[in-house]
């Protein structure tokens, strides 16, 4: 079964989403958020629709395969508490720099918590949902699996948490860098993105220079004597720093178990076969 919530991110929204709704029913839904369940799926401003793929239930006089029109629609927030939202994240440089270089800092909901708002769903009025199944329990299992597959795709983009409360990514960003320190940090950035300077030729023309004056005994020893020993290298303090320095989830590992875990049992695997032969 695929694994949801990868992400910090992705995490934080299932926990929001579990304190407001039955965790059991929540997590039969798991199975429908699998492509197979959802045949279409859209995410439009604060709204999320879906088509998923029902089963035969005569119990509730189902007799054919059904296709359900699935809806949650998020409660977005105003725009005057946006305004004050803006003001008081591009008054920290901790939060507005993160923010603008397209990245979510982990502290950014005690920012809301001060204004008594918050990103991620904190109330059941915060959502709405709506399926044309006729289970009426809530969250019946296509609901559910629509929560599990948005949360698959806060774990691809984190910046839809601010879209699904009333505030694109772009939205934001252009918001933040009209405060005083988001121009700062904007005209910083741009600087930094000059665009290339042409070039005459895409290689570098050779320079004719006169070779030195050597002898033969300073050409094939050299002008200084060589170390007659060598410093031994301290070892690292982390072992297999390059492996771990990807994290679990790389962008080419799209498998849904760690990296790292898996690494470490493929070199445990080969370090014991090699110690087997010797």
């Amino acid at each position: 079964m695929a694994k949801f919530g990868r992400t910090w991110w992705g995490q934080k929204f299932i926990e929001a989403i579990e304190k407001l709704t039955d965790p059991g029913r929540l997590s039969r839904g798991r199975s429908y958020a699998s492509p197979s369940r959802i045949l279409s799926f859209n995410l439009e401003d604060s709204t999320v629709t879906a088509q998923i793929r029902g089963n035969v239930n005569p119990y509730f006089g189902v007799y054919e395969e059904p296709r359900y029109h699935t809806v949650i629609d998020f409660e977005p927030i105003s725009r005057a508490k946006w305004a004050a939202a803006i003001a008081l994240i591009g008054s920290k440089a901790s939060l507005i720099s993160r923010l603008l270089l397209n990245e979510i800092p982990e502290n950014i909901e005690d920012s809301f918590a001060t204004l008594g708002l918050h990103l991620l769903p904190a109330k059941k009025g915060d959502f709405h949902t709506q399926c044309s199944c006729p289970d009426w329990s809530n969250p019946c299992k296509h609901v559910a699996g629509l929560y599990y597959r948005i949360a698959e795709e806060v774990d691809r983009d984190p910046f839809l948490l601010f879209q699904l409360r009333g505030l694109s990514r772009d939205q934001l960003q252009a918001e933040l860098a009209k405060t005083p320190l988001g121009q700062a940090l904007s005209a910083e950035l741009a600087a930094q993105r000059k665009p290339p300077t042409p070039v005459d030729s895409y290689f570098t023309r050779p320079e004719l220079q006169s070779a030195p004056e050597l002898s033969l005994k300073t050409f094939w020893q050299g002008e200084k004597r060589l170390p007659q020993t060598v410093e031994a290298v301290s070892p690292s303090p982390v072992s297999a720093v390059l492996v771990k320095k990807q994290g679990d989830f790389p962008e080419f590992w799209h498998r849904d178990n760690s990296f790292i875990e898996a690494m470490e049992g493929l070199y445990g695997y080969v370090k014991s076969k090699n110690a087997k032969k010797l």
